[in-house]
């Protein structure tokens, strides 16, 4: 299982009163404390440092004969800041999301979140090929059961534990979806996650169609990708579609590199911290291609791919086509705690290039198409069968007619040369 987070990898210091704290169970639950105080960012408006000190009193003035004991409390201390992306991690959660992030994972195969407001767990999105996917299960169904336990009341970290197991054992979810209930039964088992996949379609017309889906942000995506558009390039492709559709998102890196790789020029993306501090990335002049583009997304395209999807429309490279994405437009920094745990901590909201603000409203696509009523087969994803597809593939091949008929009026750069002195460069007049 994965969440949709992005990671900044920054790791800082703390203070703690060693008189109080040393050699204990606090120390953990203030340091937890004195991030969220220093470094979080409120999105709601509803933190109040004042609040939060007499919180780090209270907490302090207990003790805590174990780690669970302060575990437990910490999670209570962070619900209160009613933001589902503020998590802690025990060290064995906090070692298995760091394994996540390179791209193989056990479980089956769901990204989810705890809509703390309506008491429930929402699926971010399937994660292909997995018994999630398998077995149906669709982006922004709230799950209202594990093995008939309720989830009213149930943290995250509670349902993570209740979903995960060995593999090939089984797990029943009881799935809220359109006021229907549905129950689904997934067998566990080692989920590899390949983060680029790639094909050739040929249309109609002879044009070839570059076909490339991400499926996670993760340590990998960027250099795979790089790989598959150069070799793409070498193919002769006239244009891409690039599928975001259910991708959760993952590292803020990875979407900025790939970014980068279709644009050229122009900001990607910037981030504001709660300071007020603005970090502006931009491209870099290595876009590999330059070539029409079409972007996939619904409302399973989160967090990174939002960055990405926001920086090819805001840039005019690209359309995008689908429905709209999911709204998650925070930025999260994994900490690593002075006992192995770890917390995922909002410091940060992106902007689009054009400065929107997408946290809880996504993104609306240039051309809404819904997906086919009648679900198709794996292997037809990406095919003239998936409607959204089909949608994207025409746009695609109208933007690829419409360059080239504008390439056949250009004028013949040579009867503008003019060539200086001997010696000296070629000069051009336009």
């Amino acid at each position: 299982m994965l969440f949709p987070i992005f990671f900044s990898g920054v790791i800082f210091g703390y203070s703690v009163e060693s008189s109080i704290l040393k050699n204990s169970n606090k120390e953990v639950i203030d340091h937890v404390w004195q991030i969220i105080y220093r470094d979080f960012l409120d999105s709601d408006g509803s933190f109040n440092k004042s609040n939060w000190i007499k919180v780090r009193k209270n907490l302090l003035s207990k003790k805590y004969p174990n780690s669970e004991v302060a575990y437990k409390a910490i999670r209570e201390m962070l619900s209160k800041l009613n933001d589902p992306y503020t998590r802690f991690l025990d060290p064995k959660q906090f070692n298995e999301m760091r394994i996540d992030t390179s791209g193989e994972l056990t479980g089956v195969g769901i990204q989810i979140i705890k809509d703390t407001d309506a008491d429930e767990l929402i699926i971010v999105s399937p994660i292909d090929d997995s018994p999630a996917a398998q077995a149906g299960i669709k982006a922004k169904d709230r799950i209202i059961s594990i093995d008939n336990i309720s989830t009213k009341g149930l943290d995250i970290e509670d349902a993570v534990k209740l979903i995960r197991g060995k593999r090939g054992t089984k797990v029943n979810l009881g799935i809220l979806r359109d006021g229907k209930n549905l129950y689904k039964t997934l067998v566990r088992k080692k989920i590899e996650i390949k983060s680029v996949v790639s094909k050739i379609n040929n249309t109609k017309e002879g044009i070839l169609v570059g076909y490339v889906r991400i499926k996670q942000f993760n340590a990998n995506a960027s250099k795979d990708m790089k790989r598959t558009l150069v070799d793409l390039e070498t193919k002769k492709v006239s244009g891409y579609v690039l599928d975001l559709r259910s991708n959760p998102g993952g590292l803020l890196d990875s979407s900025i590199e790939i970014s980068r790789q279709f644009i050229n020029n122009g900001i990607i993306v910037s981030t504001l911290s709660k300071n007020g501090l603005k970090v502006v990335k931009k491209a870099n002049g290595s876009a590999i291609t330059k070539k029409p583009l079409v972007v996939l997304v619904n409302e399973g395209s989160a967090s990174a791919s939002e960055i990405l999807s926001g920086a090819i429309r805001d840039n005019q490279r690209g359309k995008l086509v689908g429905k709209k994405t999911f709204g998650k437009g925070l930025v999260q920094s994994m900490r690593t705690l002075i006992d192995g745990s770890g917390l995922t901590v909002t410091v940060a909201k992106y902007l689009t290039p054009n400065g929107t603000d997408i946290n809880k409203f996504g993104i609306t696509p240039d051309l809404e198409v819904n997906m086919n009523l009648t679900p198709i087969l794996p292997e037809q994803i990406g095919t003239r069968r998936d409607k959204q597809y089909k949608a994207g593939e025409n746009l695609l091949l109208k933007a690829i007619k419409e360059q080239n008929s504008f390439k056949s009026y250009l004028p013949d750069i040579n009867k503008f040369r003019v060539r200086s002195k001997k010696g000296s460069n070629v000069k051009y007049v336009l």
